[in-house]
């Protein structure tokens, strides 16, 4: 695999930003790795970070460039600050970046990037869970297949439990107003379903003693009682590394790969 350090700037967002990118590499002499290269356009995840880091952390936390070596696809990591992948009420357009400019610098960086749907992926933990599902609901004409890890999903309680801190307020706005709106995933997920568009593959696992668990138990029957093509897991385990590091292989199992 090679690994790419991307620094560049963001019209979006008005400031430098940085990614990580992992791209395949056919090889044959290098010590505990095989590379895998097709020669067809690269299938891309785009993996995101938690709140509480940046686009290094899962180079940090996991063996991710060795997990996706015999897959022959591309990694995405990007830096979305504290921002919830969300066009903030009071900041910056973090949305329009993942959403729109990220994946169009990317195929101009790397042009062997496909632009199909069904080749571009996304998931990440926690905040990143988030994100990543709200890829699938709302940029599915871009996004076949998300997974959320952990996922903080449901926004709407979430900033009802912390309406005093202005850092949510920042973020989604006043509590009282995040219910329906851009950032809540459940509506997100109802009104996707009624417009008709192609819905994503989605895979989602959280530990049962996580503090998100009763979240993502909503979400897991909201999106089953929609029709959503939904892979459902949970086991025992909290918000930590050692379970992600895990869950990141299953989820490339479960991704839409050729092997």
């Amino acid at each position: 695999m090679a690994l790419f350090h991307v620094n560049f700037f963001s019209e979006a967002l008005s400031m430098c930003m940085s990614m990580d990118v992992i791209l395949p590499e056919q090889t044959t002499a290098q010590i505990g790795m095989k590379g895998v290269a097709s020669g067809k356009p690269y299938k891309t995840l785009y993996l995101l970070h938690g709140m509480s880091d940046d686009h290094t952390i899962w180079q940090r936390r996991t063996s991710i460039e060795r997990y996706v070596s015999e897959l022959g696809i591309a990694v995405v990591m990007p830096t979305v600050h504290l921002a919830w992948y969300t066009d903030m009420a009071q900041g910056n357009r973090y949305w329009t970046f993942i959403s729109e400019e990220l994946p169009r610098k990317c195929r101009s960086f790397f042009a062997n990037m496909s632009d199909k749907r069904e080749d571009n992926f996304a998931a990440g933990l926690s905040m990143g869970g988030y994100g990543a599902f709200k890829l699938g609901l709302c940029a599915s004409e871009s996004f076949g297949a998300v997974a959320s890890l952990s996922g903080g999903l449901d926004v709407v309680d979430t900033c009802r439990k912390n309406s005093d801190n202005p850092i949510w307020q920042q973020i989604f706005g006043p509590a009282d107003q995040v219910k329906g709106s851009e950032n809540d995933l459940f509506a997100a997920a109802e009104r996707l379903k009624a417009s008709g568009k192609p819905l994503p593959k989605m895979y989602q696992w959280c530990g049962t003693e996580d503090f998100l668990y009763e979240q993502n138990v909503r979400m897991r029957d909201h999106l089953l009682s929609l029709g959503y093509d939904l892979t459902y897991e949970e086991s025992a385990g909290d918000h930590a590394w050692n379970y992600w590091d895990e869950k990141i292989q299953t989820v490339l199992r479960w991704l839409p790969i050729e092997r």
